[in-house]
């Protein structure tokens, strides 16, 4: 923890924006430097340019890539590009757009020239396809059905010196290993072979192409919201609402939001800097755009717990934050920033509870493996089947797509569900959805969804929980990501009798990449890092915050044991 963390950036800690752009231009990745190549985590290529891994080349590279892949799946419809407000997104939308229009790609950019949200993207790619997807077969089609696919240029919460570039296939949401695998591999061999042969256009002769065409991603997205969410009961009910974009791409979506359908709604920083000066510390001394965690959104909890309205209240009935791209959300009330696994516990139980009666009868409940138990109780309490899957929003696809599954959630902030009258809204986390929904919970029920949880803890008991990194060479990690349940010999785990030990997903029988040890009122998991020599241990108990630190130490105990 640094000793800074909550408190406003200083001077020192802004980048250089001239100098971030610069690098993106002027500095060549070493095609074979395993640092410098290009690598898709679970959301994407990231990286700096400043550290030769987010360059023009990376993209020149991975755009070319991509136009063969789509190629290679008779994806011929058009292509939805959107960037948030990172310094990067802009320079990589530009070059993406360059190769985009030199490769006769059909292009849809944002009619007002500006930012785009990750869920605006999936939604519109999802509304073309609509009416194209083969009956049956969820997210694909024939080829020449004109199917459209997406970019989205964002290195999501991540500091400002970094980049992103992520893609979304026909079915809207994260594309799986096999296409980042494919997309990554040749993206490196066309660094080794050199970026120079791939065609490219002028960034004004792109513009200009008759394949780049103008889209209104934001009315797209705004007019749509009144299909999924209860925004009358809202407006009605007159709920006091601060949406905080942290200075990402929702900032505009917001304000349109709030005039669209008349609520009590302030944008409360509605201030967009590539530099991100306005913002408190995260947690390690770094600016970083994540709304689930409480240094970040130091500024905004303050005004909610401070009594920082004239009268003494809080400002607002209902704060949020999102992300830079608006994948996630963070909400706040007067009691504070709420855990995500709470909120995530707290939607569930609403949306399945009676709020969505045209759902499908059997719609799943979809989680990480490494979100709370608390939603398996919630689940249970529902009687509803629980769909546990790796880590990764791309597991959830297949489902919100096909109705199967009705609210899918990562504990790291981010989920989606489904219409009100049971089809798919979004197959990526919607960030802007999840903080209106909690104005919906408030409206409708008169409870903050704060005061939900604390209900939910009364009936089900409360848990500790909690992430943290261990040091792990590349060696380890492999190892870590190749354990079957027999390399762990141990029976109990901090005092209580394991009852088991899972490599393979419950929900679907996917490779989680890493072990998973429950017991009756504990669990951890360990998984290795895409992108740092660190494995990532998260724990929860239901005895008691010391027993969560035992439990950490079990972990550690057993994971080196499976290690050595």
């Amino acid at each position: 923890m640094d000793a800074r963390a909550g408190t406003p950036a200083q001077p020192s800690d802004l980048i250089d924006v001239d100098q971030v752009v610069g690098a993106y231009y002027d500095l060549s990745p070493d095609p074979e430097d395993p640092g410098q190549q290009v690598a898709f985590g679970t959301s994407g290529h990231r990286g700096s340019s400043l550290d030769h891994a987010f360059n023009e080349a990376h993209i020149v590279a991975i755009t070319a890539a991509i136009v063969e892949y789509r190629r290679g799946q008779g994806t011929d419809g058009p292509l939805f590009i959107g960037r948030d407000t990172h310094a990067l997104s802009r320079p990589a939308w530009q070059t993406a757009l360059e190769v985009l229009a030199a490769a006769g790609v059909d292009v849809m950019i944002d009619a007002r020239d500006s930012w785009t949200p990750t869920p605006a993207v999936s939604q519109s790619i999802l509304l073309h396809n609509q009416t194209r997807f083969i009956e049956g077969t969820p997210g694909r089609a024939a080829p020449g059905a004109g199917l459209a696919d997406g970019i989205v240029v964002t290195p999501s919460h991540n500091p400002p010196r970094d980049g992103g570039f992520k893609y979304n296939p026909p079915h809207g949401g994260p594309a799986d290993s096999d296409a980042t695998g494919w997309i990554a591999d040749r993206a490196n061999e066309i660094l080794r072979t050199g970026v120079g042969h791939v065609k490219r256009v002028s960034l004004d002769a792109a513009l200009a192409s008759d394949t780049t065409h103008r889209h209104d991603f934001l009315s797209t997205y705004v007019d749509d919201l009144a299909n999924v969410l209860d925004l009358e009961a809202i407006r009605t009910s007159g709920v006091r609402i601060g949406a905080d974009p942290l200075g990402g791409a929702s900032v505009e979506y917001w304000g349109e939001i709030a005039d669209r359908y008349d609520l009590d709604l302030t944008v409360v920083n509605p201030q967009v800097d590539p530099r991100w000066a306005f913002m408190t510390l995260d947690w390690d001394g770094k600016i970083r755009m994540d709304c689930s965690s409480p240094y970040a959104m130091a500024s905004l909890v303050e005004r909610m717990t401070s009594g920082a309205d004239p009268v003494g209240g809080a400002p607002f009935d209902i704060a949020t934050g999102n992300d830079a791209d608006s994948d996630r959300h963070g909400i706040v009330t007067a009691d504070g920033l709420m855990n995500p696994n709470h909120f995530l516990a707290v939607a569930i139980e609403y949306l399945y509870g009676g709020a969505r009666p045209s759902w499908p009868s059997g719609a799943a409940i979809g989680k990480t493996l490494v979100s709370s138990a608390l939603i398996d109780r919630v689940a249970g309490d529902l009687n509803r089947r629980l769909l546990e899957v790796p880590v990764g929003f791309k597991w959830f696809v297949p489902g919100l797509l096909s109705g199967e599954v009705g609210f899918g959630g990562e504990e790291s902030a981010g989920a989606s569900f489904l219409r009100k009258d049971g089809r798919v809204w979004s197959t990526d986390k919607d960030g802007i959805l999840l903080a209106l929904l909690a104005s919906e919970i408030l409206a409708t029920t008169g409870t903050s969804p704060s005061a939900h949880h604390a209900a939910q803890v009364e009936r089900f008991g409360e848990s500790w929980y909690a992430r943290v990194d261990a040091a792990a060479t590349r060696e380890q990690k492999a190892r870590l990501g190749a354990l079957s349940p027999s390399d762990v010999t141990s029976t109990t785990l901090a005092g209580q009798d394991i009852t088991a030990k899972l490599t393979e997903a419950p929900g679907n029988g996917a490779k989680v990449g890493g072990l998973k040890v429950t017991t009756a009122d504990a669990w951890f998991a360990a998984r290795p890092s895409g992108t740092e020599d660190v494995y990532k241990i998260y724990a929860e108990s239901f005895v008691s915050a010391e027993h969560l630190t035992e439990v950490q130490e079990a972990a550690r105990t057993l994971v080196d044991e499976a290690l050595a």
